[in-house]
């Protein structure tokens, strides 16, 4: 079984549990943890996520968060200025955050999505060398209202989580999913 499969095996039990009420925002956000040379496989895979979600009895939205970057870019009034002089960007970067943030909490709002709704992520390695995954989930915990499912490649160990396996880890209250037991 690959590790998609059984990513997604793990994910399906997972789902299918009982719902805890009444937890803080960041106690409801999953993170489906993969080994991010997986990344083709998984995006493959993503309706099948789907499939096991409704199968569990809760609704389903998915975000590709993959083109945010360059969809804000292109509507930033210094694009031509950051590609001529990148290392301009930086206090730019924070609106960049916020700006993926928002699109975020605006699929965390949406109309079908209620306490039952798993609202999942996905093209979270783009945010890489730009902004922390931290950044931008800390600011949408509030308006959680069912799950958060965050496709993340990178690795979970003791606690840490840590994107495309290249920066020092971080404590987070997410959930991890994985494949291997």
């Amino acid at each position: 079984m690959s590790q998609i499969e059984q990513l997604l095996a793990a994910y399906r039990e997972f789902v299918s549990l009982p719902w805890q009420e009444h937890l803080a925002g960041p106690q409801k956000v999953w993170f489906a943890v993969y080994d991010p040379g997986q990344e083709r496989r998984l995006q493959l895979r993503i309706p099948e996520f789907e499939m096991a979600t409704k199968e569990a009895g809760h609704g389903w939205l998915y975000l590709d968060i993959t083109d945010s970057f360059a969809l804000w870019m292109a509507g930033h009034k210094y694009r031509e200025i950051y590609f001529q002089r990148p290392e301009r960007m930086g206090l730019s970067l924070r609106d960049f955050a916020a700006s993926v943030a928002e699109e975020i909490k605006t699929a965390l709002s949406a109309q079908d999505v209620d306490q039952n709704t798993v609202v999942a992520i996905g093209g979270i390695a783009s945010l890489f060398g730009l902004t922390y995954v931290s950044t931008v989930l800390e600011p949408v915990t509030a308006v959680i209202q069912g799950r958060l499912l965050v496709f993340f490649p990178g690795r979970y160990e003791n606690g840490s989580y840590r994107l495309l396996d290249a920066r020092d880890g971080w404590n987070y209250l997410a959930v991890p999913i994985t494949a291997t037991p």
